[in-house]
């Protein structure tokens, strides 16, 4: 084995005590040197293992993620002159860089509206950026991708994958600043100034991102992760979509199911149904269903045609702890704990998305001996439940 790869903790080491001392107060400049990270060779495995010191160390989030900026700014051309490996055309890696390429000209094309607005704020060139942000917006559906999709499998191939902690928080960074962005410019009194900070970190934190895909995550999984396994993701990139190009997938082709699937009788105390019966049943549910074991690991969830959020296999087997961006999960925590100990059997929440009013509620599941065998999360959109007024006794199509 080379130096180069037995040295792999101290480099590791070396840029966690790079961004530790940042976030200490100390002089980068004399931290670069002291490290030497200018003419020294890190790859991105070294990243990983970095933040997951950092992690482990249980470091402030927010600290950690402006110290992380620095480092990628050290970094840039180290980590640009890596020798990564191509990722083959039409693959889940390939559709996600198109999906970046059609991002990056989407910028391109708002940079000049924002500075026509820094002249004059007319009421079209206030209309036109909003449309074109409005439109950024859809990157949502990117960072979900990513986050139903590719983190439960690198979460399961990776020893190190803390670091996704760190993207979810600037998806959700992205995702909120997009939002006041929009809101800032449809506002009765335009605030150039607030208008040019918020947009400033739109495009910050998505070339940031940017950056970290294609430079840390993509060329690590094209590394280590097996075709069968980048083949499948496709399939459920697919069914999700993308918000920019189109996922191209091609079925493989398979024997016929067997009809024993639908030979097989479940009982229960209330009744008994085949198992093709049970998943139509749960299917015309008028809710999302996700049930979460004892030992936090997502065991089901349910597949209505119109999901409130997102689901995809790669949940199956996954803590419920990586299922909630980092800000949210001392939440999810509470709850769980709460409901092991007995001390709570539901807990509810009702947000609104977009034109959506959405009831989440969450149930300790206890078998006949009270013993806490897991949590399950119902949600459901009531916006038309709420309109319901006065009596409806007769059917009327």
């Amino acid at each position: 084995m080379s130096e180069f790869t037995n040295n792999a903790l101290k480099r590791a080491k070396d840029l966690s005590r790079f961004m530790q001392g940042l976030i200490d107060g100390e002089s980068g400049a004399e931290l670069v040197k002291e490290y030497n990270l200018i003419t020294k060779n890190y790859i991105p495995i070294d990243i990983l293992s970095a933040f997951d010191i950092m992690f482990n160390e249980g470091v402030d989030l927010e600290k950690l993620k402006t110290a992380s900026n620095k480092l990628f700014n050290i970094l840039y051309k180290t980590l640009s002159s890596y020798d990564a490996i191509e990722p083959k055309i039409d693959s889940f890696i390939y559709f996600l860089i198109e999906d970046n390429k059609s991002v990056d000209q989407q910028l391109k094309n708002i940079k000049p509206l924002i500075k026509e607005v820094n002249k004059q704020s007319s009421p079209e060139i206030l209309k036109e950026l909003n449309n074109a942000f409005r439109q950024l917006q859809k990157i949502d559906l990117h960072y979900t991708v990513k986050e139903n999709v590719l983190f439960p499998v690198l979460e399961q191939y990776w020893e190190n994958h803390q670091c996704l902690k760190l993207m979810w928080s600037f998806h959700d960074d992205i995702r909120q600043n997009l939002k006041i962005t929009i809101d800032s410019l449809e506002a009765d009194n335009f605030d150039l100034k607030h208008f040019n900070k918020i947009s400033s970190l739109v495009f910050f934190n998505i070339y940031t991102i940017i950056f970290r895909e294609e430079k840390i995550l993509f060329p690590i999984m094209n590394e280590n992760i097996e075709t069968d396994m980048l083949d499948d993701m496709l399939r459920q990139c697919h069914e999700m979509g993308l918000p920019f190009v189109k996922a191209k997938y091609k079925e493989k082709t398979t024997k016929p199911k067997s009809a024993k699937k639908e030979a097989k009788t479940i009982k229960l105390e209330t009744g008994e149904v085949s198992i093709q019966e049970m998943e139509m049943i749960f299917k015309h549910l008028p809710v999302d269903i996700t049930y979460v074991d004892e030992n936090d690991t997502v065991k089901f969830y349910s597949d209505p045609p119109h999901r409130i959020f997102p689901r995809t296999s790669s949940i199956i087997g996954r803590k419920v702890q990586n299922c909630h961006p980092p800000e949210s999960v001392g939440v999810v925590e509470k709850i769980v704990d709460a409901f092991r100990k007995g001390e709570k059997e539901e807990a509810s929440f009702w947000i609104h998305i977009g034109p959506k009013f959405v009831l989440i509620r969450y149930f300790a599941v206890r078998d006949n001996e009270n013993n806490f065998r897991g949590t399950l999360e119902v949600s459901q959109e009531i916006s038309e439940i709420q309109k319901l007024e006065g009596d409806r006794r007769l059917l009327d199509w």
